[in-house]
């Protein structure tokens, strides 16, 4: 075993210990998944080495992967099952991609910044990594009936962490937790004109 294998072990099991479960996250699973998956993978090589910090990690493409507690309460809120079909809005890096499919049945991955360009699906979980101010309909669209959605959600500057639900063809968003999540600017509200 090399010592970068040993250090990233310990940096992965210091994050669980004193990020997630003081903050709440207790789920066995998501422990487990974020226990291995090793979130140095999903950064660039200068970033390494603070890949378990409590704060988001700049990427090399102008966004940021979100900290390991905003992944941990997501995944927590999420609650996928071994059945479910579930879209993964990326920042740029497929760490919370990496991390669901250890559970879910399928996962598919699209970056924001091809949200604009559609795509297809039935999905039973969609899992935007960042903050949105406005839900896309490519989105919504791609959620089936029942279908639950967990993101970033920009209220008046705020980030907050929300859950929702697609029910009667429409999906509604609830923000549960005020968390520093990244904003991503590819889902801005759209301009409009008032007084």
């Amino acid at each position: 075993m090399s010592v970068a294998t040993i250090d990233s072990s310990a940096a992965r099991k210091a994050m669980i210990d004193s990020q997630l479960r003081v903050s709440g996250v207790n789920d066995e699973w998501v422990l487990s998944a974020m226990g291995s998956v090793a979130r140095e993978d999903f950064v660039p090589a200068a970033a390494r080495g603070h890949a378990y910090i409590d704060r988001a990690v700049p990427l090399d493409n102008g966004h940021a992967l979100p900290a390991p507690l905003v992944h941990g309460r997501m995944l927590s809120e999420a609650a996928p099952r071994a059945n479910d079909h579930v879209l993964v809005v990326t920042s740029g890096s497929d760490y919370l991609a990496a991390l669901v499919r250890t559970v879910a049945a399928s996962v598919t991955v699209v970056p924001a910044g091809e949200v604009a360009q559609g795509f297809g699906g039935d999905y039973s979980l969609v899992l935007i990594d960042g903050a949105i101010e406005h839900l896309p309909s490519q989105i919504e669209q791609s959620l089936g009936e029942g279908g639950r959605i967990v993101t970033g959600l920009v209220e008046r500057g705020v980030t907050r962490l929300a859950t929702g639900r697609k029910v009667g063809g429409a999906v509604s968003l609830l923000a549960i937790a005020d968390m520093g999540i990244p904003v991503l600017p590819e889902f801005a509200a759209p301009k409009s004109w008032s007084f």
